[in-house]
């Protein structure tokens, strides 16, 4: 979603500024690039990045269904009904292979869960396994799911999250899931896109963090009002509810949203967790719609302090994931959040967050200096950091698009036209325009941002064979084939499971590692590894949940150019336990385990 503005608002100064700004800062950036790539001892600018989409012969064949809403929205459901296309990656089976869950939102649509048959295909068993029929009337509309070892018994388990009761599933094995929301504890209406999994209370056992964007209240398929949208384009605080669960054990979890302290309902549509203050203790960052981003301090266990000054607020934008990575490979975990571009319209530029916290308590936002490409993706969604040319420089995939109907009838008129009506007329949906057949920011490719050694990005999309022009959401990097390569899943809205295999046939090395912690956290989500290759440190985490409605491969693929020499890590482990100084090898998966 995200805040449209018309080019007669008072902020068209500062758009056209920007824009401006925004060209000049490309065409230096295009000089660097360029002589980035004619310089021989750093490669070519598109080098050893190449795709092939494969799903239908890799068997991932799925396509996304809109959720239906209350009849009272028809005049612009295509325009609200716009989420819910999200793919998490799981080894469901703990078999060393990873596989796929795919989400669908009509009501009685299946979801997908694709078994990696270890020779190239994946099969659905989503309805053997009972993960398929989850859309059902008064329950509500898949929006993404995340997976983990909740109770340490060896295999992971799953939650739903929806518009509507999420659903949490116990893993019994052989690939067969038992519904325990019942008696969970979490089974409340929520109208949720983004959860993540965060032990922050360093017990063992993983604590779930969640959040609203429509408010908790709203049942948008039998509404009782139709004054269901934000009071605000730039600083809206009536969206859905934060929400903190602590793991009791055995799958039962309680409330404790205290401890987030004084949270506003903002429209929260990303989320991730990591020590981004290396405190020892995993934080929360999250994105939000209509407004600003949150960065959220874990205060030794006991409760969470949003951090008022670490930089986040300088403007209100429309905020759709939180990517984490460590793109100058200084050791400090970074963040990109993706926003809205419209050239004429709106100007918002996707933020690059450099993380200077140990420096001056801050992130500072290189999302303009470090280039108009990685700027300006057009209306962004997704997003994730993967080295996938293993240069030892994390490059980024990004999702964009957001409604594509008609090629020659678009929206953004009226939708400005409603940003300028008097007060907060633009909360009721009786007074939206209806979008008939228009498109929204359609048609727009994936970018894949090629990292020019942390002080630039070229969207290398074309050349490396990114193509598609769906509305892509969600993002998520796998080696789904186990070649020491990383591929990449793209779920769009009404439209396919795409499934990206990294062909680049790059002759970079790489090392990889999977980590097994202590039960229950077996899946070891939280835990940071920092490799050391050369001079070179680059810092990663074990994903509970990024991006927007999605969730990576477990295992840590790190690219490492052409480095020869000894590669070691470090492991700080989620217990609080680290490790130093650990030898890996090259050209494979180094399984490490917590003492």
């Amino acid at each position: 979603m995200g805040r449209p503005t018309a080019p007669a608002i008072p902020t068209w100064k500062r758009v056209v500024v920007s824009s401006v700004f925004a060209g000049l800062l490309g065409f230096v950036w295009t000089q660097r690039e360029h002589a980035l790539a004619m310089d021989p001892g750093r490669g070519s600018a598109a080098s050893g990045i190449e795709f092939e989409e494969v799903s239908a012969s890799a068997g991932l064949v799925f396509r996304h269904e809109a959720a239906r809403l209350d009849p009272q929205l028809a005049h612009i459901e295509a325009e609200l009904s716009t989420l819910g296309a999200a793919v998490s990656v799981v080894d469901a089976d703990a078999d060393g292979w990873v596989d796929v869950y795919a989400t669908t939102s009509a009501t009685g649509a299946s979801n997908a869960l694709f078994h990696n048959q270890r020779d190239g295909r994946f099969q659905d068993v989503a309805a053997a396994a009972g993960m398929a029929d989850l859309n059902r009337p008064g329950e509500g509309a898949s929006m993404g799911s995340i997976w983990a070892d909740l109770d340490g018994d060896g295999d992971e388990d799953a939650y739903v999250y929806k518009w509507g009761y999420p659903q949490l599933f116990r893993n019994e094995g052989e690939l067969r899931f038992a519904d325990q929301s019942a008696s969970s504890g979490l089974r409340r209406w929520i109208n949720a896109n983004t959860a993540c999994w965060i032990d922050y209370d360093r017990d063992g056992y993983l604590d779930l963090f969640t959040a609203g964007y429509f408010a908790d209240d709203v049942n948008l398929y039998e509404l009782e009002h139709t004054r269901i949208r934000q009071n605000s384009f730039e600083f809206a605080t009536n969206g859905g509810t934060k929400r903190l669960y602590r793991n009791q054990g055995d799958l039962r979890f309680e409330e404790r949203t205290d401890l987030l302290g004084r949270t506003i309902t903002r429209w929260t549509l990303g989320s991730a967790a990591a020590d981004f203050d290396s405190d020892g203790w995993i934080d929360l960052y999250v994105a939000n719609d209509y407004g600003p981003e949150e960065y959220f301090r874990n205060v030794a266990g006991a409760r969470f302090e949003e951090q008022l000054d670490a930089g986040l607020k300088e403007s209100s934008k429309s905020g759709m994931c939180v990517a984490v990575g460590d793109f100058q490979n200084d050791g400090a975990l970074d963040t990109y959040v993706t926003n809205i571009s419209k050239r004429g319209y709106l100007f918002q530029g996707n933020n690059l967050r450099r993380n200077d916290l140990s420096i001056n308590g801050k992130f500072e936002n290189l999302g303009d200096a470090q280039g108009g490409q990685l700027a300006d993706c057009g209306w962004a969604w997704g997003a994730q950091f993967g080295d996938f040319d293993r240069d030892g420089w994390p490059d980024l995939f990004v999702a964009n698009g957001f409604l594509s109907a008609s090629q020659e009838r678009d929206y953004w008129y009226q939708m400005g036209k409603i940003a300028q009506g008097a007060g907060n007329i633009f909360q009721d949906v009786k007074a939206w325009p209806p979008i008939e057949d228009r498109s929204l920011s359609g048609y727009e490719r994936s970018s894949v941002l090629r990292n020019l050694r942390g002080q630039a990005w070229l969207d290398v999309a074309e050349k490396a064979g990114v193509r598609d022009l769906y509305d892509g959401r969600a993002v998520a990097l796998a080696d789904l084939w186990n070649r020491g390569a990383l591929d990449v899943l793209v779920a769009n809205q009404r439209g396919p499971l795409l499934a990206y295999k990294n062909v680049g046939g790059t002759s970079n090395g790489w090392t990889g590692v999977a980590l097994h912690g202590r039960a229950p956290n077996i899946s070891a989500i939280g835990a940071h590894v920092m490799l050391h290759f050369g001079a070179r440190r680059q810092c990663r985490v074990v994903d509970g949940g990024s991006g927007f409605s999605a969730q990576n491969d477990r295992r840590l693929l790190f690219g490492i150019g052409s480095e020869t020499g000894a590669l070691t890590a470090d492991v700080a482990w989620p217990s609080g336990q680290v490790q130093k100084g650990l030898v890996l090898l090259p050209g494979r998966w180094n399984e490490v385990r917590e003492p």
